[in-house]
């Protein structure tokens, strides 16, 4: 908890796609509550909350309009607005709908539009993303990685070079090497200042080489992760991700993620513990995704060791906690209160949450 027991969290999260979307929803739960009242009962809650989101996309509807208008990608930043609104309400819901037709609109949703639409008005795209936060009422601030128009590069294991994100997913090879298209990208100012304060900072989860990796790849980003006191949790995907992430492990994401950011220390590393149904386990494995798990049957992570058949955390890394996460509907999701309660329970607890697993 902070050195000040009357003051609130400060949170900040980091990734893309609806992986932080979900982190965020859960979290926001926490923001907002009486402030006086929670001091005295001891309870926590979020004085602030910032997100941290990828600028790279270039698919769907926020590449369409990235050509367009050179802006920003918008979809992943919309997601988060909707994601911390204070509530369902009409206006919220609008900004999630999609336009179905034959025309030039089909596949853009209102949310991505009305960015793009007050870009123009405010000439300015950080303008237009707070602003459409006080529409919205969310808890909490939203801050891309980078202002600047960055793609992502990447060398394949099959010797290609793809530029462009959907480039990238769409070959179905493995990543070698992952860069952005302009060398010594910058942060914003703000998001810097954020990590700075922050009390606890999450990762993931989230598609790793193209939702993760690619704020770890702004200039200055790793180096104020390491820099900053609070906490560094990396959230681990539930299922392998076609093309980019087969057969990985829990290990295999976290030894890619330091290979990336060599300078920043994980305090935890969370996993999900449950099984998905029989059902969906059949339906991802016809897209050729299948459950993370921990390690890979002899062939312990660097962060664990064997000790009598059973792996412990070894002495100065970061501590695996496990739980059930799940959220199982059509598709395999965490679910948010859970992961939000287990986050804010690492920052109540500190360093006495980790424990030992049994080697699978």
């Amino acid at each position: 908890m902070p050195a000040n027991n009357h003051s609130g969290l400060r949170i900040v999260s980091m990734g893309g796609g609806t992986g932080l979307s979900t982190v965020l929803s859960g979290l926001k739960a926490y923001v907002g509550q009486d402030s006086v009242l929670a001091s005295r009962r001891g309870t926590p809650w979020i004085d602030g909350l910032a997100a941290v989101v990828t600028v790279t996309d270039d698919g769907g509807s926020s590449g369409r309009l990235r050509e367009e208008f050179q802006i920003l990608p918008p979809g992943d930043l919309r997601n988060c607005m909707v994601a911390l609104a204070e509530d369902e309400r009409l206006m919220t819901r609008l900004f999630q709908y999609r336009f179905e037709s034959d025309g030039d609109l089909s596949g853009h949703s209102f949310g991505n539009i009305f960015l793009a639409a007050l870009t123009g008005v405010t000439g300015d795209f950080l303008e237009a993303v707070r602003l459409t936060s006080e529409v919205l009422a969310i808890k909490g601030s939203i801050f891309p990685s980078t202002m600047e128009d960055v793609s992502l590069v990447a060398e394949l294991e099959d010797g290609s070079t793809r530029l462009g994100e959907t480039n990238i997913v769409s070959a179905r090879s493995r990543v070698k090497r992952l860069w952005l298209s302009k060398e010594n990208c910058q942060p914003l100012p703000d998001t810097l200042d954020a990590i700075k304060r922050a009390d606890l900072i999450t990762i993931g989860p989230g598609s790793l080489y193209t939702s993760i990796i690619p704020n770890l790849l702004v200039q200055g980003i790793v180096e104020s992760l390491a820099d900053s006191p609070a906490l560094k949790v990396y959230i681990c995907n539930i299922m392998t991700q076609p093309g980019e992430t087969d057969g990985f492990s829990v290990a295999d994401h976290v030894r890619v993620l330091a290979e990336y950011s060599r300078s920043l220390n994980l305090d935890y590393v969370v996993i999900n513990s449950a099984p998905i149904s029989r059902k969906l386990r059949q339906k991802y494995l016809t897209e050729g995704a299948v459950q993370v798990k921990l390690t890979k049957r002899g062939w312990p992570p660097a962060n664990l060791e064997i000790v009598n058949g059973r792996e412990r955390v070894a002495p100065g890394r970061p501590k695996i906690i496990s739980g059930d996460l799940l959220n199982e509907n059509d598709v395999v999701r965490h679910a948010p209160a859970k992961l939000a309660d287990l986050l804010i329970d690492i920052l109540r607890s500190r360093n006495s949450v980790g424990k030992s697993v049994t080697l699978g």
